[in-house]
């Protein structure tokens, strides 16, 4: 049973209804139907408060996070549980839908960034802190059962692990902020920008073909008898919607879309209220992260994502009435799950990145340190698969 307790098909689509003494199938579909049009009024009052607070890029961000989160709960699109379902399984659906929510995503930001130097694509140095993080963050994810993406919405589907482990990441990816420098000065190279280097059309046609000889390879050796975890075309629709709205993120807030920065920033925040002095360290002591932490969390683009993506998941799942799904878990397994999300947080910041920032926004922009965070983070996740079933959390598929 998935974690986010999908159907097999992919998507978080109503149950039917049953009767009991005390409803009727027709009051429970009324009572859906009211709760779903008060989220959608809220969903509106949080574009109109973030744009009357803010300004509009804050509003346009809200509504973006939002469309993320209802499309990643929606089509049960999950960026861990694809990696682990090809490892055990060799059902390769997961990860060819997450080639073509990339390719989508990156078909329309590789001009943008092309033709308007303003843009910021995600690109990242080639460090060492980038190969250890991304290997760290790999297996975490695995334990945690959610990477940053899938954390945050699960999170909004009320499910009680990644209630548990989202503080974690929150504080662990404060920390790696905090100690970031320390690790760069191990050692690293200059980002390198396909775009660029290459120019739009042959970055298109470099990274396009690796994303399509990798995809052909694993329909190749995939398993044809074994079950499949997705049926269906929800988990094509919502890669279909991650693209586009990884694109509208890139055009409304000048950068990829991205996720951990703003987790670090409400820890930084948190901190920062319970009276530590945060101005002396080396990252947080900058200028603009001073900036940052003393203005409010709405005003920081990636937070805005991240609050809208945590309610388009709540209102996803309050249409497929699968709120609060239950997990048995020994205390090994819930201690577990804390420590990987601590883990994820730390790391993440180490890798610049998460499965969202790195992965998808990175090789979605050209960037290559996102395809080294790709292979180092798939190998670790080799070892998250193994570790599972010893922490006690291989209950989760």
């Amino acid at each position: 049973m998935d974690a986010t307790q999908a159907d097999r098909s992919g998507s978080l689509n109503p149950p039917a209804s049953r009767s009991t003494p005390s409803s009727s199938p027709s009051t429970s579909a009324a009572g859906g139907a009211l709760a779903g049009k008060l989220l959608l009024l809220l969903a509106l009052l949080g574009f109109v408060a973030s744009t009357w607070l803010v300004g509009w890029r804050q509003g346009l961000l809200w509504c973006v996070g939002v469309g993320l989160g209802y499309a990643l709960a929606a089509g049960s699109f999950g960026f861990t549980t694809g990696w682990r379902v090809w490892i055990t399984h060799r059902d390769p659906t997961g990860l060819l839908a997450q080639f073509f929510a990339i390719a989508v995503c990156m078909v329309l930001s590789v001009p943008l960034l092309a033709a308007h130097p303003e843009l910021q694509g995600a690109d990242g140095p080639l460090s060492w802190s980038l190969v250890i993080g991304s290997f760290v963050f790999g297996a975490s994810m695995q334990i945690a059962d959610g990477c940053g993406s899938g954390t945050l919405y699960k999170a909004g589907l009320g499910h009680p692990v990644s209630m548990l482990v989202l503080p974690a990441f929150v504080m662990g990816s404060f920390a790696g902020s905090a100690q970031l420098p320390a690790w760069l000065a191990l050692g690293s190279l200059p980002a390198v920008s396909l775009v660029q280097h290459l120019g739009a059309v042959r970055t298109l046609a470099l990274q396009l073909g690796v994303l399509g000889v990798l995809a052909a390879l694993l329909w190749r050796l995939r398993d044809p008898h074994s079950p499949r975890r997705w049926k269906g075309r929800g988990v094509w629709i919502a890669g279909a919607a991650l693209g586009l709205l990884g694109a509208a993120n890139l055009v409304v807030a000048g950068q990829p879309w991205g996720i951990v920065y703003g987790l670090g920033l409400w820890g930084a925040k948190i901190v920062q209220a319970l009276g530590v002095n945060l101005s002396h360290n080396a990252f947080y002591g900058l200028p603009v992260q001073q900036a940052q932490l003393h203005a409010s969390v709405l005003a920081d683009n990636t937070s805005m994502t991240d609050l809208g993506m945590l309610f388009g998941a709540l209102m996803a799942a309050q249409r497929a009435r699968k709120l609060s799904p239950r997990v048995s878990l020994p205390l090994r397994g819930w201690v577990a799950s804390v420590v990987a999300g601590l883990l994820m947080g730390y790391s993440s910041r180490l890798a610049f990145g998460c499965n969202v920032g790195a992965y998808f926004s990175g090789i979605a922009t050209g960037s290559l340190h996102g395809w080294v965070w790709f292979a180092c983070a798939f190998a670790g996740s080799l070892l998250g698969v193994r570790l599972r079933s010893r922490l006690g959390v291989g209950g989760r598929p």
